[in-house]
């Protein structure tokens, strides 16, 4: 009987001692994937380290990048001020020396036109060649154009101021005839007179003489001296017998007779 239990126990044992067999080799097994578990997690936590190292170190290039962006961008704004400010400059510039080319210019007209004042300049009048500047010209050229507008006191004023500015002037005998047709024309004939007989005296072998003499002879005849005019005309008929003032002479004197 002990014998038959012992043998129905037999196979009990082997499935016990089977059961821990597996039991330690599942064991085994749980170990070995806990160890796996572990490696990869570091592996896992080693890779994401990484990867943060590298993100940063990648945020840390964009900030540099962005930076230097900026700096360069300051540069180029910086040159872009400048480049304004130097292109103002130049218009500046551009604008100061074309100012100073038109006043060098008004400069250097002015002075020429004050050269030209002064550069004597050469007249015929009355048969007679002189020197005269373009102020004293001008003048002339007034008081003729006030005795031809009619104008005889202004043209009186003018001539003797004439006459008082360039004593010496190479218009001065024909500023005297004129001197007396003026006052011939505002009938102060007695100063007309003297006018006359002044410069017949003093320019004998003026070209104007001739009118000269004719002109004091009717200033006489206007003063009513018959005698003293005739004695001019003779005087004109004597000394300018080929002139035209002599043929006006010839007709003034029978009128007189």
């Amino acid at each position: 009987m002990r014998l038959t239990r012992s043998w129905h126990l037999a196979p009990l044992a082997s499935a016990l001692l089977m059961l821990a067999g597996g039991a330690q080799a599942a064991l085994f097994d749980d170990d070995e994937a806990r160890k796996a578990i572990i490696d990869l997690r570091a592996r896992v936590t080693q890779s994401d380290e990484q990867n943060k190292a590298q993100l940063a170190a990648a945020n840390e290039q964009i900030a540099t990048l962005r930076r230097s962006l900026l700096e360069l961008n300051n540069q180029l704004e910086a040159m872009r001020a400048e480049l304004a400010r130097l292109r103002g400059s130049d218009e500046t510039l551009a604008r100061d020396v074309a100012e100073l080319q038109r006043r060098q210019k008004d400069v250097g007209q002015t002075l020429d036109d004050r050269l030209r004042k002064l550069e004597p300049v050469k007249v015929a009048l009355d048969g007679q060649e002189f020197d005269v500047d373009s102020e004293e010209r001008r003048t002339y050229d007034e008081a003729m154009a006030t005795l031809r507008g009619g104008e005889f006191d202004k043209a009186v004023l003018a001539l003797t101021t004439f006459q008082r500015r360039y004593p010496a002037s190479g218009y001065g005998p024909s500023v005297r005839f004129w001197y007396g047709n003026a006052l011939y024309g505002k009938r102060d004939y007695k100063e007309a007179i003297a006018v006359f007989r002044a410069f017949v005296t003093a320019y004998p072998q003026h070209q104007r003489g001739p009118e000269a003499l004719l002109a004091l002879a009717n200033s006489q005849a206007e003063m009513k001296d018959s005698r003293a005019a005739r004695k001019t005309l003779e005087e004109l008929l004597k000394a300018y017998p080929e002139s035209e003032a002599a043929v006006a002479g010839k007709e003034r004197l029978a009128s007189l007779k």
